[in-house]
């Protein structure tokens, strides 16, 4: 067993913390920029109140960032710099919960837009109003990437 587990050792993409930190700004920038690139792409232009729709959809993601993904991005951020290893796995920037949340979240979505219960007129907004959270959030883990001594205090 010992054998096994220094094998998993030699093959893990281990990273330090603070890369970790990017890692997670990174996907959370493309998943956020994905979120609001497909809403934009889904919302019909033709239809009266473009703004406005836009403009709602734009606080309903900072108040959902507010209330919700400021949490959750700052509990990512702490476990992050508090792991224990100094080059933890290029992966854990979730944790197993946080995959499993994920995958649903996306299938979820997907099917929504695959079936057509939600029409595309409502999904657009939605996606555009959780991928704002998405986006924003992403920004933490830039600045505590950038600022890790300070990480390292604040949070530890």
């Amino acid at each position: 067993m010992t054998k096994f587990y220094s094998f998993l050792k030699l093959i893990k993409p281990g990273i330090p913390k603070r890369y970790l930190l990017f890692v997670a700004a990174v996907v959370w920038t493309f998943a956020g920029g994905m979120l609001i690139s497909r809403g934009l792409a889904m919302l019909d232009f033709k239809s009266g109140l473009l703004w406005e729709k836009i403009l709602g959809s734009l606080i309903a993601g900072i108040l959902f960032y507010i209330f919700m993904f400021s949490k959750i991005s700052l509990k990512h951020t702490k476990r992050i710099v508090n792991i224990k290893e100094e080059r933890p796995c290029a992966f854990s920037f979730f944790n197993w919960r946080s995959y499993f949340l994920m995958s649903i979240m996306i299938s979820f979505g997907i099917t929504l837009r695959v079936t057509g219960i939600v029409p595309t007129k409502y999904l657009s907004l939605f996606y555009m109003a959780m991928g704002t959270p998405l986006f924003i959030s992403a920004f933490r883990f830039y600045y505590f990437g950038f600022n890790y001594k300070k990480a390292k205090t604040l949070l530890s």
